[in-house]
């Protein structure tokens, strides 16, 4: 009988182990969604080449504002380090206590890490070797506070007598041998190393100091966030370390945030007598900005500029979020990458020579642009009647008179910066502070508005005039040096006319500034004043004294001060207007602060509720488009189950809940209403729900209350 067999085979295609990971780099982000395709990748490459510097200039500063605080604790730990080789009775009562650095940083937590790094790395090229830093998250315990010390200082797997370690240790992909933790085993490794350096470099002989010193040196254990830790855990650690001092060199420095009382607080009196304790002060993370926006934002090395609104922005958020210079150095890089993505004639931001060029290489659309700039607008309507036509109409022209533009512009900048710092030193030093304290203060206060149109700056000139001649003087000079480090013409011509008004006040005799007869005429009334008592008189006598001051002659300091101060006024006038009045000022000056706004303060609950209420806005799925206060039945299990809990009161049947899900998920489903089993829950709807509740939970929207078994709290307010 013949038979038929029918075989099925099932194939398996297996993908690629070598599968390439797709990854898009910044500068791909960068050039999609430009609006100018052509100039993207030459804005990116102009940015990458800004970022660059601005990075670099930032490290540099940064490292000289930490350098004279380094500098000291590395001071110190040379000195603890010679003092245990005196044999002087107080040399022997120091040595049996621990060196210990406390360390004042300021409560800026995210730079903290940029300085301890600096610091280790210091230690380990100019004092010792052996240096371990530490952080309390991952010292919880006693133990774990041992092992992270030795592992650090001697390289290799410590073992403790945790059975979970151990099997740690054994699957480590390390290949160092491991070893117990004590700090026997640590006292024993550093006396094998120190013997071994000793003796392995024969040669000239050195004095005793350095010998000493570089046969014992200290080892370094560096608390990063010393408020962090378990105290608990920190007084048996040092206790411990107490008992072996006369063996182990150690030196300890404490990262302190707050204040020095947070020893006293954490340790008692039995601890910190171990510790020889010295504090150090870091500057403080205002003075650390202070000194970041003078020398980086503040100066016309770099053609990127801020907005006056961007700026407080940023200073708000460093101010009344973080205090961290790190951060508000990001907020820079993401305006500056904005800027730039943005804005298509950015292609122009930049002040090498041969970039000015570029002018002449822009496109038609982007010289449609470049006419429908506001500043470029109102440039254009003080022009006459014949260039307006020119500059609307011709686009060679419009390019040669732009080139010129930009080139201005950045004139603007090498004058406006020093005659703000020649402002700012006159008005700094009076009382109250009429234009602020701070440089950047008078800088918005330029940004916004002309400054000598604003009523403190009328005040402030008015207590210059008040100055003594040495006060002025000395001001005055302290504007001429910043001139001098100015190369603009204009500049030089100003610091020529100021030399010229410092020449005439030192020449001028203290003891003519007030003539004889004008000493005469304010000395009678005075006499006369102390002799009457009748009322009339005295109004009488106090109004010709009012009028003789008015028509006396001015002494040749009281002429020459005025003659300084017009003459400081004209150059405030000439130089410090707003960036605005500037024609072309948009390819320099990111103001986009909602932007920024939005990027740097993080609103993480408006968004998650948001994107329950309309998944549509981050899916971009057509199927889940909805009317306002509407259930897409299309939608997440977790958006139906939030907008039906919008609906419900302050406490939420979790039964109703239920049905109404199922409900609203089977009309999804494409179930007749009419039939039998619509409204049934079976287990999948029901796993489904339990989850969607579950994850609003966890995000905090609802919680289970005692008040009744079967409902949850609601923590929400509003409806749909």
């Amino acid at each position: 009988m013949a038979t038929s067999s029918v075989s099925k085979g099932c194939f398996v295609f297996k993908p690629s182990a070598k599968k390439k990971k797709k990854t898009l780099s910044l500068e791909s982000y960068f050039v999609q969604g430009c609006e100018d395709a052509e100039s993207s990748e030459t804005r990116f490459r102009l940015c990458q080449e800004l970022w660059d510097k601005i990075k670099t200039d930032t490290e540099v500063l940064q490292d000289e504002l930490n350098r004279k605080i380094l500098d000291s604790l590395l001071d110190f730990t040379r000195k603890c380090s010679s003092t245990r080789q005196n044999i002087d009775w107080a040399s022997q009562m120091r040595a049996s206590e621990i060196p210990t650095a406390a360390l004042m940083l300021g409560v800026n937590i995210p730079d903290h890490d940029m300085t301890f790094q600096s610091l280790s790395d210091m230690l380990k090229q100019s004092v010792s070797p052996h240096v371990a830093s530490v952080q309390a998250k991952e010292c919880g315990a006693l133990k774990h506070l041992m092992k992270k010390v030795l592992e650090r200082l001697m390289d290799t797997v410590v073992v403790v007598d945790d059975e979970d370690e151990e099997e740690n240790v054994e699957t480590s992909p390390r290949v160092h041998r491991s070893v117990h933790c004590s700090l026997g085993i640590l006292c024993d490794w550093y006396a094998a190393r120190t013997k071994k350096s000793a003796t392995g470099t024969p040669g000239k002989k050195r004095s005793s100091q350095v010998r000493d010193e570089q046969q014992q040196p200290p080892v370094v254990i560096i608390f990063k966030d010393l408020e962090a830790f378990n105290p608990r855990v920190l007084q048996d650690f040092i206790l411990i370390c107490s008992q072996y001092i006369d063996r182990l060199p150690l030196t300890f420095i404490f990262g302190i945030a707050t204040s020095p009382s947070t020893i006293q607080h954490m340790l008692p009196h039995s601890v910190s007598s171990l510790l020889c304790i010295e504090l150090f002060q870091s500057l403080s993370c205002t003075q650390h900005l202070a000194t970041v926006i003078d020398k980086l934002i503040l100066t016309s090395h770099i053609a990127f500029k801020l907005n006056g609104k961007v700026m407080q922005v940023l200073i708000g958020v460093f101010l009344y979020h973080d205090f961290s210079v790190r951060n508000f150095i990001k907020g820079l890089q993401l305006a500056l990458l904005e800027h730039f993505h943005s804005q298509p004639l950015s292609v122009l931001c930049c002040k090498k020579k041969k970039a000015l060029f570029n002018v002449t290489q822009l496109s038609k659309p982007n010289l449609d642009r470049i006419r429908q700039l506001p500043s470029f607008k109102r440039y254009v309507e003080k022009q006459e009647a014949q260039e307006q036509v020119n500059l609307m109409t011709d686009d060679s022209h419009l390019k040669e008179v732009c080139q010129q533009l930009i080139k201005d512009l950045h004139k603007y900048h090498k004058n406006y910066y020093p005659i703000l710092r020649c402002l700012h030193t006159l008005t700094s030093s009076l009382p109250r502070y009429p234009l602020g304290k701070q440089i950047r203060e008078l800088h918005l206060i330029c940004l916004a508005n002309n400054v000598w149109e604003n009523e403190d700056y009328q005040s402030a000139m008015k207590l210059v005039k008040m100055l003594a001649k040495g006060e002025l003087v000395s001001l005055l000079q302290k504007c001429v040096e910043i001139l001098q480090l100015s190369k603009s013409k204009k500049m030089k011509n100003a610091l020529v006319q100021l030399e010229e008004l410092l020449a005439r006040f030192k020449q001028l005799d203290t003891a003519t500034e007030m003539t004889p007869t004008v000493e005469a005429s304010i000395a009678s009334p005075i006499k006369n004043l102390r002799k009457k008592t009748d009322l009339f008189q005295l109004q009488k006598t106090l109004l010709e004294m009012n009028e003789s001051r008015r028509a006396k002659r001015l002494s040749p300091f009281e002429n020459l001060r005025n003659e300084a101060l017009e003459f400081i006024d004209n150059l405030v006038k000439s130089h410090l207007s707003p960036p605005e009045s500037q024609p072309l000022y948009e390819v320099c000056y990111y103001s986009s602060s909602t932007t920024v706004r939005r990027h740097l303060n993080a609103t993480p609950r408006t968004s998650i509720q948001a994107a329950l209420s309309n998944p549509y806005h981050y899916l971009q799925n057509d199927s889940l488009k909805s009317e306002d206060g509407t259930v897409s039945n299309a939608a997440p299990d977790i958006c139906i189950a939030y907008k039906l809990h919008l609906e419900c009161g302050r406490l939420i049947n979790l039964y109703d809940w239920l049905e109404a899900y199922s409900t609203v998920v089977l009309a999804a489903e494409g179930n007749d209403p009419d039939s039998e089993h619509f409204g049934k829950v079976d287990e999948v709807k029901h796993a489904r729900f339990i989850r969607a509740v579950s994850e609003l939970e966890f995000l905090g929207f609802i919680k289970s209350t005692k008040q009744k078994t079967d409902h949850v709290a609601r923590l929400t307010w509003g409806g749909c």
